[in-house]
């Protein structure tokens, strides 16, 4: 997701985690987690008589060629909202694969009904793919090692956790070689050295800062000096909290206005951060979250549905009120978000059901765009024709 009032104000301010990937895998047809009666189900509404086709950008091709992506998610996976089933997907995607491009726009406008979910108002923030400076080899000692997941990283039950509150999945630890398991390695501790020996690294990022910021948002791209571009996926989490480090530095009065404060934005972090390297660097440690990555092929970054996430077509939503798949029609207050975007991520900042958080690829401008993110506005969900109709009966 973007970092801006999105990501550097709600994820560091706030104290929220980015987008981290609910499941890698498009198939996974896992059952539904139980919802409150407040839910997506009983609040959507199917609209009469209202003009999506105005709606409908431009870009209508890449945004029929993002949805296309998501249908084999769609029509295999439960729909934690309650929307919408497998085979609702069905007609709308067969019709997909064949549409011709030149009337892009026609097909959302045919094949989907406009549903508000709740109220229809909206906030939306963006995102984006760090791309930062890197290397395979380190080449200095103040190089980052960006590691892939430990041999060790497994979810058991450690000792200090009362069976009594052993429910649901076991957290992230440690596994020893006596079979016990222990909290894992802080963020302090693994950029002590904890995990030399206990994990792959991927390569060396040359400015710790921009990957703490890179690993808040889960993914991004290291770039070598020859000008090659290693790309880096979540792959794990060491199962420590994340702590929002701009939350504390406002509670210690650091941000704001006025003299010796800085600008309650990424940027203004970033400043303070590189301006006092031991205090920033004993605040980032504050944070206890260290993300692990995997090497990326192909297309990318990945969606939390497993699904190459495009610039200007993916959207982050909350799965218990927007359907993964689904395109979503904004109209906000920042125009540059206006029109149709497709559901094919989340995140941790991204709770509610009109809550969204707009991809805008890699680069200066995506980085600009999405630190200057902050819309409101109303939001539409289109949902199959079989979808809405369900709906009506319900209302009936």
């Amino acid at each position: 997701m973007r970092i801006g009032p999105a990501l550097a104000i709600l994820l560091l301010l706030a104290g929220c985690g980015r987008l981290i990937p609910e499941a890698n895998t498009p198939s996974a047809n896992v059952p539904p987690t139980p919802i409150p009666a407040s839910a997506a189900l009983l609040g959507a509404t199917p609209l009469v008589g209202i003009d999506i086709s105005s709606m409908a950008r431009a870009e209508a091709v890449a945004d029929l060629d993002a949805f296309l992506l998501s249908c084999g998610v769609a029509t295999r996976r439960t729909d934690r909202s309650g929307l919408t089933r497998p085979d609702d997907w069905e007609t709308p995607c067969a019709a997909a694969a064949t549409w011709p491009r030149n009337e892009a726009s026609e097909f959302f406008v045919t094949q989907f009904t406009p549903v508000r979910v709740g109220d229809g108002a909206a906030f939306a923030t963006g995102y984006f793919e760090p791309q930062i400076r890197g290397s395979r080899t380190r080449r200095s000692a103040a190089d980052v090692p960006v590691y892939g997941v430990p041999n060790d990283l497994e979810r058991c039950w450690r000792e200090d956790i009362p069976q009594a509150e052993r429910t649901g999945r076991a957290p992230l630890s440690r596994r020893m070689s006596d079979g016990s398991c222990v909290s894992y390695s802080t963020r302090a501790e693994i950029e002590q050295g904890a995990l030399d020996g206990r994990a792959p690294i991927i390569g060396y990022a040359s400015d710790p800062i921009e990957f703490f910021f890179l690993q808040i948002q889960g993914s991004g791209r290291l770039v070598t000096d020859g000008g090659d571009v290693v790309r880096i996926g979540y792959a794990g989490q060491n199962g420590h909290s994340y702590t929002g480090i701009g939350g504390v530095m406002r509670e210690r009065g650091l941000l704001g206005e006025g003299p010796g404060k800085y600008a309650g934005s990424m940027q203004g972090i970033m400043q303070y951060l590189r301006e006092n390297p031991r205090d920033g660097a004993d605040l980032m440690r504050l944070n206890e979250s260290w993300v692990f990555f995997r090497e990326l092929e192909g297309e990318g970054p990945l969606g939390s549905i497993g699904v190459p996430v495009r610039p200007r077509n993916a959207v982050a939503v909350d799965p218990r009120y927007v359907p993964y798949g689904a395109p979503v029609i904004l109209d906000l207050d920042r125009d540059v978000a206006d029109g149709i975007w497709i559901a094919q991520d989340t995140g941790g900042a991204i709770k509610g059901p009109n809550r969204f958080d707009t991809f805008w690829g890699a680069g200066d401008e995506a980085r600009t765009i999405a630190g200057g993110m902050s819309g409101r506005g109303s939001a539409v969900i289109l949902l199959p024709k079989a979808s809405a109709e369900r709906l009506r009966a319900n209302e009936q």
